[in-house]
């Protein structure tokens, strides 16, 4: 791990980056010392014990926020619905708060002043209480999840080699990520904020979206150059024409990523995709090569005890055991398959089957564009309803979607209705709340 103390030499070079604003390299002991001076502003403005609510969309702003914090001895709040009655409530339950967006980071990066004295980055004690990211609410409400050091350092570190290691790298072995992802959300921030802060990694400054900006952004940093991305985003550029700049390793996450796919991404842009495991209350806790291996491999010292309907893991960096609500089948010590989630497998007609799988079939049907198979609420009878879906689709019917699904599901598995949509309203992570799909469909019904 890599504190402010270990940063700098003169000029610059990529060896020394912690962030790309496009093609220039910014050092780490430039980055880490104005972090610093806005930890003065920090402390000054709130007393101990008060949080932070990091709201930064600019990765740049974001990075330096949490270096802050940290430098600072505040904890982060990482919300992710950021609507004004949701900040509100963030507030009443954290009163002694500080938000930070954009516009308020660039006026303490102005200020310059309040600097504390050099210290470390990296928390001497292991058990402090350094941020706490909250859940997407795509399956419910969202809750936050403390994360104390430990357990983000472990992230790090795993995190690390794993990356290193599917390149060939040696251990600290600088790297370049360019993300398509939010910082706020645990994916994003276990790849695109603590790995350059904590693990000899850099970051590009900007998060591409659209297939042209991202191929723009890959050209910039310098080799070993990591994408991190989700199967949305990947499918996109795998479904572009374009020609992208040569780039050392593809990290997905957030959605299960079919075998097919990931094929097909490594094709198109010529490196090996690596997909990762986790969730907000665990971090990362396993990977796979995709395209060649259905079994997920863990990270050493990771525990799983699967039960009929959910999976308690444990690991030496918890403060207790967590209960996630996927289906995981152990294969060996240090394996597993993933069966589905707790609320993604159904049940209609006394048979079972996979939301998962019917969208994963959906969006395989050629002229599909984006879809999402879900299951509306029971009858007042209590009887299962049967599956819905919602599909993006300009080149074939939804009559033509239905019978190529019936060639491969059970009939009481094609979804009715299956309605055509201009979009589905998805998060940064390409991410759906079961409340917007009901609203989707009532309002494409009506």
């Amino acid at each position: 791990m890599r504190g402010l103390a270990a940063s700098g030499e003169d000029g610059v070079r990529a060896d020394d980056a912690l962030l790309w604003r496009g093609a220039m390299p910014v050092t780490r002991a430039a980055l880490l010392t104005e972090a610093l001076s806005i930890a003065g502003l920090l402390a000054e403005a709130l007393p101990p014990g008060g949080c932070i609510v990091n709201l930064c969309e600019q990765r740049e702003n974001f990075l330096l926020a949490s270096a802050a914090a940290l430098l600072a001895d505040r904890v982060q709040l990482l919300p992710v619905a950021r609507g004004a009655a949701a900040l509100a409530e963030l507030v009443r339950e954290y009163p002694d708060s500080l938000r930070l967006d954009d516009d308020e980071l660039r006026r303490l990066r102005a200020a310059r002043a309040g600097a504390l004295p050099p210290r470390e980055l990296v928390p001497a004690d292991p058990d402090r209480l350094v941020m706490v990211p909250f859940t997407s609410g795509s399956t419910g409400w969202s809750q936050p999840h403390p994360k104390r050091w430990r357990a983000l350092a472990a992230s790090a570190q795993f995190n690390s080699v794993s990356l290193r290691a599917a390149i060939g790298a040696t251990a600290n072995a600088p790297l370049s990520l360019v993300g398509t992802v939010p910082a706020h959300h645990m994916y994003g921030l276990e790849f695109t904020v603590l790995l350059p802060l904590f693990a000899n990694m850099s970051v590009h400054g900007e998060r591409p979206l659209f297939p042209a900006d991202v191929a723009a952004a890959l050209s910039q940093p310098a080799r070993p150059r990591v994408l991190v991305s989700t199967p949305l985003h990947l499918r996109a550029l795998a479904d572009s024409g374009l020609s992208f700049p040569e780039i050392d390793l593809i990290v997905s996450a957030t959605a299960p990523l079919d075998d097919a796919l990931a094929r097909r991404v490594e094709a198109r842009l010529r490196a090996p995709l690596l997909e990762i495991f986790g969730s907000t209350e665990t971090g990362v806790i396993a990977t796979r090569r995709t395209a060649h291996e259905e079994q997920w491999r863990l990270y050493p010292g990771v525990g799983l005890e699967p039960g009929a309907d959910s999976t308690r893991v444990s690991a030496p960096w918890f403060e207790r055991p967590q209960l996630l609500q996927d289906v995981l089948e152990l294969r060996g010590t240090d394996g597993f398959v993933l069966r589905g989630r707790n609320s993604d497998l159904v049940e209609v007609a006394g048979k079972r089957a996979s939301l998962a799988d019917i969208t994963r079939r959906l969006c395989a049907v050629p002229g599909v564009e984006d879809a999402v198979a879900f299951q509306p609420e029971p009858a007042a009878s209590g009887i299962a309803s049967r599956v819905a879906a919602v599909v993006v689709s300009r080149e074939v019917s939804a009559r033509q979607i239905a019978a190529r699904l019936a060639a491969d599901l059970d009939a009481v598995f094609v979804p009715r209705p299956l309605l055509l949509v201009p979009r589905i309203p998805r998060d940064a992570l390409g991410k759906v709340s079961r409340a917007a799909l009901l609203e989707l469909t009532r309002r494409s019904t009506e």
